[in-house]
């Protein structure tokens, strides 16, 4: 019996401690869990990124959206002082929030512009291609210093700057190794994968990104709500308009005519203003590139002729002196050809890329008030602007 005993308590005590190691995991996942110093963004459109919210630090997540999680890149944010986690040995650490930026892309300069945050740039990729008045300024003031792109990158001018990251554009997959030295020299580099987002929406929530960089969740949340509400508004507003007018996108090039693809942001954006796009029961997301030959018996009856034209001077005689043909297409011949290049400075650079990709809404109300103008009569075009004769 004392034998029996025995092992009935040794029994008891091994149970007991399971359930206190177990209590203590729940404890510690409860601890890691805890928000405590941050205000919380939550991601619903965009598929690229992800961040998590701990104690102490925020995981950002850059997620490759050509296959492979083992090319997620993770991204430790902190405030200044906190302890390093563990269990994240390939993330960079990025001190938060962060009050010196050196950004790579003018949409980049759209993020900061949503959350009246342009006062972080410290350095551009390149300074002409702005087009928001206050960078500009900046710039003028040599408040921004112009550090070159990709493998023209002034590393030397750069870790002399020490900005507390760089923001550039790409994917976790790509070939980063222009950017090494500054990682060596303890610089973080952040890649802003936007660009591969399938639709508006998603492309703008991206500023999310930018707030919890700048401890801005507050601010973004409340923002970027009005946006989603109304884009969904006029999305909805525009679903059972009658008839849905056909369009066609873009221009024929030397190599081809490169058509958004039906899951493109391009191609949601035709098909949540009302419009009948041909090509949007194409699979993939980017562009298809086109033959002129492919593009020609749709061009001919198509009733709008959108994205025309890389210059603010263009006119629809310029566009015919392109290429003859264009004088076939239906909406050449009534004047219904618009280009996004209404809002373009001095040195070419074009608002469409900036402060579009963050004001989806705004966009398709433009293309709300060109496809179906009786819906939104008192709406003023922004981005895109009728191409003169």
């Amino acid at each position: 019996m004392p034998r029996i005993s025995h092992l009935l308590l040794l029994l008891t005590l091994v149970i007991q401690g399971c359930n206190s190691n177990r209590n203590e995991q729940q404890e510690q996942i409860a601890v890691n869990d805890t928000i405590t110093g941050f205000t919380k963004t939550e991601i619903h459109h965009a598929k690229g990124f992800s961040i998590q919210y701990f104690k102490d630090f925020k995981l950002v997540s850059i997620i490759n959206p050509f296959g492979g999680e083992g090319d997620t890149l993770q991204y430790i944010l902190q405030k200044k002082g906190a302890a390093l986690p563990g269990g994240y040995p390939r993330a960079q650490r990025i001190e938060v929030p962060v009050t010196n930026l050196v950004a790579m892309s003018s949409m980049h300069v759209g993020l900061l512009g949503f959350l009246d945050a342009e006062n972080v740039l410290t350095g551009l990729g390149s300074l002409q291609y702005v087009y928001s008045p206050k960078v500009i300024a900046s710039i003028k003031a040599g408040k921004i210093a112009g550090v070159g792109r990709d493998q023209g990158l002034n590393d030397e001018k750069v870790i002399e700057m020490q900005p507390g990251l760089v923001m550039t554009i790409g994917n976790p997959g790509g070939n980063m190794d222009h950017y090494r030295m500054l990682k060596e020299a303890g610089i973080p580099v952040l890649i802003n994968s936007e660009w591969v987002e399938q639709t508006p929406l998603a492309r703008a929530e991206w500023v999310k990104l930018m707030a919890a960089l700048l401890d801005k969740e507050a601010l973004v949340n409340e923002k970027f709500a009005q946006v989603e509400a109304e884009y969904e508004r006029l999305s909805a507003l525009a679903s059972n308009a009658t008839p849905k007018p056909t369009v066609l996108s873009g221009l024929n090039t030397k190599d081809a005519w490169f058509m958004p693809a039906g899951n493109s942001y391009m191609a949601r954006f035709f098909k949540d203003a009302g419009a009948d796009y041909h090509w949007h029961d194409s699979p993939a997301t980017g562009s298809l590139p086109l033959s002129f030959e492919a593009v020609y018996p749709f061009a001919l009856t198509a009733d709008y002729w959108l994205n025309v034209g890389f210059d603010s001077r263009d006119t629809r005689k310029s566009i015919l002196a392109q290429d003859s043909r264009y004088g076939d297409f239906k909406a050449m011949k009534t004047g219904r050809v618009y280009s996004y290049n209404r809002r373009v400075s001095e040195q070419g650079s074009n608002d469409f890329f900036e402060s579009g990709s963050v004001n989806p809404h705004t966009v398709l109300a433009d293309l709300i008030r060109i496809f179906h103008p009786e819906l939104l009569p008192e709406h003023q075009l922004v981005y895109y602007k009728q191409l003169p004769e």
